[in-house]
């Protein structure tokens, strides 16, 4: 979530944000002789503080939200500008002084808000053969109303770039506020493509999104780009969770979210982490699990939030791995869980940041349990994280905007590595 505040908080000193206390760990299911100690667990790996190296300086990026690379291809990197430009950036070169255009959208996508624009994009798994790749964005539709489009594309094998004409919308939500569009677009394990959404906008849920539902906003939805259904241009996956309730949309996966701003799967072991933006109080990172309600809006991060709408699908509410009150950040960008064999020490550690503080932290759960963290790993000041990248050789990268959130901001790329 791109967030207009002031950045004061940028040279605070790094404190370490509140998290829930870890359960207490099951008794062992080995058996101990009478009065034996149980073995000790190993305890888990130190986290590593990180350094950053700027990739692409001489390049010239404007706001950019977002990088996500080709599939089997790590020199190519595709660059997501807010305005609704994609460029692709060899992240080895340093020498290079521009970046090919791969797709230019600007004058259909609405960026008129802060947190307005192109938003994401995901590659088809067959890219290789099928050259299909998704967008999301924020536009204004033929009735002058705000609506967030999930459109597919094409890219020409030849040239190598995108074919303007090659959009075919799948899905669009009215949305009437310029703020909490959501953003992220990806695939699953399972083939599946998974789209956050946001709650709508303005403060509070004044469209009670949360726990309704019948409304794709405030949600995680799942669903078949490789099929269609009758009267639809994609397919219900059969074991989504809440196709036989009455009254709920059948796309839905997850709901209670406010703005999930990125969102990521751990290569290793499929868990899905989600940075949810909080509103007065809480920032958070929710394991999203199939069916889980994460609370909002009748809580933030652990917290009842006043004047809540229960709605009337349940009040069981799925906790946040990690939780941060605004003394250390107001608005959270999530990032990766590391699995590159270059970085081992960063190896299992979900490193995630906030965009005004420009702290980044580490954690480190199993199944969903914190072991170790949140740490500050590393805090950069005038750079705002805006996002993360992860190559395919699991390297992450960061993204940020420089010094400001100005409309026309400049931005850069940094390659995460551990500190030497």
């Amino acid at each position: 979530m791109i967030l207009a505040v002031a950045i004061a908080l940028a040279a605070a000193a790094p404190v370490p944000p509140a998290a829930p206390a870890a359960a207490a760990p099951a008794p062992s299911p080995t058996a101990q002789a009478p009065g034996a100690a149980a073995p000790a667990s190993p305890a888990p790996a130190a986290l590593p503080k990180i350094r950053l190296q700027r990739v692409a300086p001489e390049v010239v990026l404007r706001r950019p939200v977002q990088v996500v690379f080709e599939p089997g291809n790590d020199r190519r990197m595709y660059v997501l500008e807010q305005r609704g430009r994609i460029l692709v950036v060899d992240p080895d070169d340093r020498e290079a002084k521009s970046a090919p255009t791969f797709l230019d959208i600007e004058k259909q996508v609405n960026d008129r808000g802060n947190e307005e624009g192109l938003l994401a994009l995901a590659f088809h798994p067959d890219y290789a053969k099928n050259r299909t790749f998704f967008l999301y964005y924020t536009a204004i539709d033929a009735e002058r109303k705000r609506t967030n489009v999930l459109s597919r594309w094409k890219a020409d094998a030849d040239t190598g770039s995108a074919k303007a004409d090659s959009e075919e919308i799948l899905l669009t939500i009215e949305d009437p506020y310029s703020n909490h569009n959501g953003g992220t677009i990806l695939f699953g394990r399972d083939g599946m493509l998974y789209l956050s959404t946001g709650a709508g906008g303005a403060a509070n849920d004044p469209l009670s999104a949360g726990q309704d539902l019948g409304t794709l906003l405030a949600k995680l939805l799942r669903i078949d780009i490789d099929g269609a259904d009758e009267g639809r241009k994609y397919r219900i996956p059969k074991d989504n969770p809440f196709i036989a309730t009455a009254g709920a949309r059948p796309e839905i996966w997850a709901y209670g979210l406010r703005n999930v701003w990125r969102m990521s799967f751990d290569r290793k072991t499929g868990e899905l982490y989600a940075a949810d933006v909080g509103q007065n109080q809480w920032e958070e990172v929710d394991i999203v699990t199939k069916g889980g309600n994460y609370g909002w809006n009748m809580r933030e991060g652990l917290h009842a939030f006043p004047g809540g709408s229960p709605g009337k699908f349940g009040a069981e509410y799925v906790d946040p791995s990690v939780e941060y009150p605004h003394d250390q950040g107001v608005s959270i960008t999530g990032g990766f869980v590391s699995r590159c064999a270059k970085v081992p020490a960063l190896d299992g550690v979900y490193v995630y940041a906030d965009l005004v503080s420009c702290r980044l932290w580490g954690i480190r759960a199993v199944d969903g349990t914190l072991v170790a963290g949140p740490e500050v790993l590393a805090t950069t000041r005038n750079q705002l994280p805006t996002s993360f990248g992860e190559a395919n050789d699991g390297t992450m990268y960061l993204v940020t905007f420089e010094g400001s959130q100005d409309a026309r901001a400049k931005g850069g790329i940094w390659r995460i590595d551990t500190a030497k």
